[in-house]
């Protein structure tokens, strides 16, 4: 079969359509939600910047700067375009202790190796590890930190100074609580007031006034008020730009500055790698799931946050890290590419250039009420409870404790070493119990089965009586091979005298028997909802005698074994269900109507069962119109059938990446002999017609286009059967009415990853039909399908996409006609 593609000295006049590339040359522009997100994060990181930068002991310039490099550079090269970075109250009791004993050049310095540390991490690719350090330990090590912060800053809430260790702090504040400055302390008052209450004013003004960020309020409000009535406090005192302090070579003990590099580098990173995870899950719980906007590449973003300390270091700024305040209220706000991190950056810059005036009449007062706010949050109830249910508090008690009384590193160490023992106790600790239940002796194995409670375990399986019915009940979820070993024996030995056993999960349900004579598999789980049919078969024996014979009947067998499994474990679950449509007959609520590709196990990927789907299988999805069936009416049958009698509400035409009817369809040429795959095929002439239409759009996946012409037309085909459904009286007749919608939907195989055409239902405009029912504008983009429901594991991250780097939009295919471009792409396909 041959394709003519369109002449190109035709003047008929280019309509633009609503999914081609558009024409001319390619404009940088900003998203208004992108501007007002940025304004948003600018007026909350203005006054934390300062803050922390005055907790630290640096130049309170040295915060401005950590803040513009980290929404400059940090959201420019980083990984995660929506995390906001800058100076972090994670690193103020860091930073302060490096200032204390080296100076400040030396603590600009030190950053600078820092960065260079997490840019040699990065080049490792080594970013997802930090994500293995247990949540109680980070949770332990930053509720350390806000406590050294809270401790401090509270004597200059006070109107005193602070002390160099938390320890002294807390043993100072009695005198200090005996001698409050008045002043100092009603700004700090009125400060933290106003943190707290202005979230929570009431009403329709309330609601109204609390988008304007609380530290902004309460730090304009107590500099308004320490104005107006003339309050002797100290105020901030920005010196000139000119004489702003850069980093010298670092001097001091090698041993202690390599401390403070690895210290910095440990906790920037961590930091702002879980404040990224973090940052992932706000954009996916949006209503919009996030669409368009990539997942963080961890390695990327440690290579950013690595420059963004290189450059803040060398201009004399604080330590930089993702900061979980201002990603939450830039993703909060709407913001939906970096250019809103990057913008704030650039507000920062102009305030330090322009609003030196107004920020030199903010009372330092006010600053320290707001990070001792920040630090006492650091201690999060929330995070407690989570941990507590973990049962991890003593992990993070441990890491919290050992953080305030003797610093960062060995108060994360001992999180480690005490996080291990807990995890080796629970290891070991298995409880092993039996009881008689209705002449059965059950016994339950609680925790993991290692070879540690091997002895136990034999010895409570020889105490059963022999040849009695047994049920071993097994809740964890490791069992090594000596356990294993242990338990197989006992229940070949157990049979042989006449017993049964039975193995179970906590819930009952029933798995798969330890056996001697099985050979282990590694996809053979009992916990594994779904696995290959080849797991546990054993292995094919040679034929003797007549090899082919024994070929022809290797296949039957499996099936046959199969079928076995699933009288054995399926059926006993299924049964009750089964009987109840026996009884009342079968009540789909959708047609599903795809390939008959091996690959496509309908159940699986729509998560169905018995009576769910009325499903219609055939070669390439195709839905031949109406009379075109040629003595075949099997699709037209069970399309009536199921409209008519079965009163589907919905019908899904299902393609799928890699389908072979459409690189036949593709392939076929006009000399080929006939045969019934070719007269079948001629149902799916239309769709290559449609791709090489210029009256259509160009059927593609959100984000991306086709990564080639069978694709193309495997997406093109989905869209135009569901025209072809339209042919139909019965199909228009329920449409009419609003009883039945039409769905199309891609599945790509090699990715496990479904796409649901947009506007399927009902065609996206008014333009004349074609002689196959379609229309001139007609939404075709398969927008991807977001995971639901609880994650199946501890590693439900987007671990499960395969794609390492979120493609980006294309950047040269926009500059050609698309129509044009199929062309080329169809006739690519054809010369061979």
């Amino acid at each position: 079969m041959t394709l003519c593609t369109p002449d190109r000295t035709t003047t008929r006049p280019r309509v633009q359509r609503p999914h081609s590339p558009p024409g001319g040359p390619r404009r940088f522009r900003i998203a208004s939600v992108d501007v007002s997100a940025s304004i948003a994060v600018f007026l909350i990181a203005l006054p934390l910047s300062l803050g922390i930068a005055l907790a630290t002991g640096a130049p309170l310039q040295a915060g401005l700067v950590a803040a513009a490099v980290g929404g400059l550079v940090a959201g420019r090269f980083g990984g995660s375009p929506l995390q906001v970075s800058g100076p972090a109250a994670g690193l103020t009791v860091v930073t302060a202790e490096l200032i204390r004993l080296y100076g400040w050049r030396t603590t600009c310095a030190i950053t600078v190796l820092a960065g260079l540390a997490q840019l040699g991490l990065s080049a490792l690719r080594v970013a997802r590890s930090a994500l293995a350090v247990s949540p109680a330990i980070v949770h332990g090590m930053l509720g350390g930190i806000g406590v050294t912060i809270a401790l401090a800053q509270l004597h200059i809430v006070l109107g005193g100074t602070p002390q160099s260790s938390p320890v002294d702090n807390a043993l100072g504040l009695p005198a200090q609580l005996a001698h409050v400055q008045p002043a100092a302390f009603s700004i700090s008052a009125l400060t933290v007031v106003a943190l707290l209450c202005w979230p929570r004013l009431p009403g329709r003004a309330g609601k109204l006034l609390r988008k304007a960020p609380a530290a902004l309020v309460a730090v304009a409000g107590a500099t308004a008020v320490a104005v107006l009535a003339g309050l002797a406090v100290p105020r901030v005192d920005l010196p000139s730009w000119s004489s702003h302090a850069l980093p010298g070579m670092p001097e001091g003990p090698v041993l202690g500055i390599a401390a403070g590099v690895l210290t910095i580098t440990l906790v920037t990173s961590v930091q702002s790698l879980l404040s990224a995870v973090a940052v992932d899950k706000l954009v996916a719980a949006r209503p919009d799931h996030g669409l368009g906007i990539p997942r963080t590449a961890l390695d990327r973003e440690l290579a950013g946050q690595g420059m963004a300390n290189v450059v803040s270091g060398a201009l004399g700024g604080l330590p930089v890290a993702g900061v979980a305040v201002r990603s939450v209220a830039n993703v909060t706000a709407g913001a939906v590419s970096r250019a809103s991190t990057m913008l704030h950056g650039l507000w920062i810059v102009l305030a330090a250039l322009l609003l030196v005036p107004v920020i030199d009449l903010i009372p330092l007062p006010a600053l320290a009420a707001l990070v001792m706010v920040v630090g006492i949050q650091m201690v999060s109830i929330t995070h407690i409870r989570t941990i507590t249910r973990h049962r991890e508090v003593v992990v993070y008690a441990v890491t919290l404790t050992g953080v305030v009384l003797i610093g960062i590193l060995e108060g994360v160490a001992l999180g480690i070493g005490v996080a291990v023992a807990v995890a080796l106790h629970r290891l070991t600790r298995t409880r092993i119990t039996r009881e008689e239940r209705d002449g059965r002796q059950l016994l339950r194995v609680r925790g993991q089965l290692t070879f540690l409670a091997v002895p136990r375990l034999s010895r409570a399986l020889h105490q059963l009586p022999s040849g009695s019915d047994v049920v071993v009940e097994l809740d964890g979820s490791f069992m090594d091979h000596a356990a294993y070993e242990t338990l197989s024996d006992w229940t070949a030995g157990h049979l042989a005298h006449g017993g049964t056993v039975e193995t179970t999960g906590p819930a009952g349900t029933r798995i798969a028997d330890p056996s001697p004579g099985a050979a282990p598999h590694s996809c053979c789980r009992p916990w594994t909802p779904w696995h290959n049919h080849q797991c546990g078969e054993p292995p094919a024996e040679p034929a003797e005698a007549d090899g082919a014979g024994a070929d022809r009947a290797a296949p039957g067998l499996k099936l046959a074994s199969g079928i076995g499994k699933f009288q054995r474990n399926t059926a006993p679950l299924v049964r009750d269900e089964l009987a109840r449509l026996a009884r009342e007959g079968q009540r789909p609520s959708q047609l599903f109507l795809t390939c008959a590709d091996s690959r496509l196990v309908t159940s699986m990927i729509t998560s169905s069962g018995p009576g769910d789907l009325f499903t219609v299988r055939n070669v390439g999805n195709l839905v031949p119109l109406p009379g075109e069936e040629s003595g075949d009416d099997s699709v037209a049958a069970a399309i009536e059938y199921a409209v008519e009698v079965l009163r589907v509400e919905s019908i899904t035409v299902c393609g799928h990446s890699g389908c072979g009817a459409m690189q036949a369809l593709m392939n076929a040429g006009p000399d080929d002999p006939p045969s019934p795959l070719r007269r079948w095929l001629r149902h799916g002439r239309p769709s290559l017609e449609r791709m090489a239409s210029r009256r259509h759009a160009w059927a593609r996946i959100a984000g991306r286009l086709p990564a080639d012409a069978v694709e193309q037309l495997c997406l093109t085909n989905v869209v135009q059967q569901l025209e072809h459904l339209r042919a139909y009286e019965s199909v228009a007749r329920r449409l009419a009415d609003g009883s039945l919608t039409l769905h199309g939907m891609y599945f790509h195989v090699g990715e496990a990853q479904a796409y649901l055409l947009g506007g399927a239902d009902e065609p996206q405009g008014h333009g004349a039909h074609d002689s196959y029912g379609s229309y001139d504008a007609y939404d075709e983009v398969f927008t991807r399908v977001m995971p639901t429901g609880p994650a199946p594991g501890p590693e439900a991250e987007p671990k499960a996409e395969p794609k390492a780097e979120p493609k980006a939009e294309p950047k040269a295919e926009p500059e050609a006609d698309p129509a044009d471009e199929r062309s080329a792409r169809l006739e690519t396909a054809h010369a061979s």
